[in-house]
């Protein structure tokens, strides 16, 4: 609300206006955000599973092209990804292992140097050379179950809660900090239909864009959150760079998924969505963070490939012996009915496995897995004689 001063002595305004310029001139400038992407090709790693690879793809959300478009030469990690397979581990409670363990630093420069894409997508611009520059982190939908109450404080141990989950993310800090040449963006996990533990999802995401650096002092510019949680939450729910500066806003009540597919992986809608509302936003992430980062070693652009002569030869023969179990090309073994499926069923785990022709190694066939496990449950396949 306007106020207007009336009847004041002369003295005291012209004391007032004097104090509010030397106020105003002793302010320091903010500089604008910037949404355009760089002006030189950026290396940048996502650490994903499943709904990160959907995320990326073309035919899904589509994010590995936008990126592309935007100057980003985007590699990944995946299952089975790293040493130790560290790949495999990206629940909540695994970041310590990633960010603050023995191994930390191992793990670490393996991100750094890797330039595989690790699933698929298009990628059009050639390898700038380097380190990656843009670490992008992500746990799947299961983390969205988070048990305990929406305002737990952090505890004292990981574990897949609210308190738990915040003790992760103010350990994984001292990292960042350590590491201001490189740019951090957590991606919040994505929602699941089921509404238990929705006020918890909705009330841990919140905490980590508004009050997880804040609470820890943390005053630099290489760490930052993109709330794809929100995001997926229902059409007018936004985490986006508007009208020159950044929105993050929700109804009240839409905690759970808006975009499911056939089970709680986001849509390609929904994955669209995001796509559009997270690089204009990766940008304005990005330049904040350049404009105070340590200066980048040199660059040498890798080597162009050179073509080798080539000698055809057949393709190599199944391999087949008295120790083989099964090729995969010519029905359920003898004395079998072919391979089954068992999975936790008190879970919303689930895990289909058939032999296959279309995505093969060595020979005719393979054995074909899709699988959704739940935190903490398990499946597998096996043949039973």
């Amino acid at each position: 609300m306007k106020r207007t001063c009336k009847s004041i002595p002369q003295l005291i305004a012209t004391l007032g206006l004097l104090a509010a310029f030397l106020t105003s001139a002793a302010a320091p400038w903010q500089q604008a955000e910037d949404p355009t992407p760089p002006t030189e090709p950026v290396k940048l790693i996502f650490i994903h599973h499943s709904s990160g690879e959907n995320w990326l793809a073309d035919d899904n959300g589509g994010l590995g092209i936008a990126l592309g478009q935007n100057n980003y030469f985007v590699s990944g990690t995946n299952y089975g990804w790293g040493p130790d397979a560290i790949g495999d581990r990206t629940d909540i409670p695994n970041w310590l292992e990633w960010f603050r363990s023995e191994s930390a630093e191992r793990y670490m420069q393996a991100v750094y140097t890797e330039s595989g894409q690790n699933s698929e997508f298009t990628r059009t611009l050639a390898d700038p050379g380097g380190e990656n520059q843009v670490i992008l982190f992500k746990s799947c939908f299961p983390n969205s179950n988070l048990e305990g109450k929406p305002d737990d404080p952090p505890k004292d141990y990981e574990e897949m809660s609210v308190g738990g989950a915040k003790y992760v993310y103010n350990q994984i800090l001292p990292y960042f900090t350590a590491h201001p040449e490189k740019l951090f963006i957590v991606i919040t996990a994505p929602p699941v239909q089921d509404r238990t533990y929705a006020k918890n999802a909705r009330a841990f995401n919140e905490w980590l864009v508004n009050d997880w650096l804040r609470e820890n002092n943390y005053t630099g510019s290489n760490v930052a959150v993109f709330d794809f949680y929100n995001v997926l939450t229902g059409p007018d729910n936004h985490h986006r760079f508007v009208n020159g500066q950044i929105e993050h806003v929700f109804k009240s009540g839409r905690d759970n998924a808006y975009y499911p597919s056939e089970d709680d992986h986001p849509s390609a809608k929904g994955n669209r969505k995001a796509t559009e509302e997270f690089v204009p936003l990766l940008n304005v992430f990005y330049h904040r963070w350049k404009a105070s980062a340590p200066a980048q070693p040199a660059v040498t652009a890798p080597p162009a490939a050179t073509a080798l002569p080539t000698t055809a030869s057949p393709a190599p023969a199944p391999v087949l012996g008295s120790g083989l179990v099964d090729n995969f090309e010519g029905g359920a073994p003898a004395g079998t009915s072919g391979w089954e499926s068992f999975w936790d069923e008190a879970t919303r785990t689930a895990i289909q496995c058939a032999p296959a022709g279309d995505a093969v190694h060595n020979g005719a066939g393979a054995l074909a897995i899709e699988f959704n496990v739940t935190a903490n449950s398990w499946a597998t396949c096996a043949l039973m004689y």
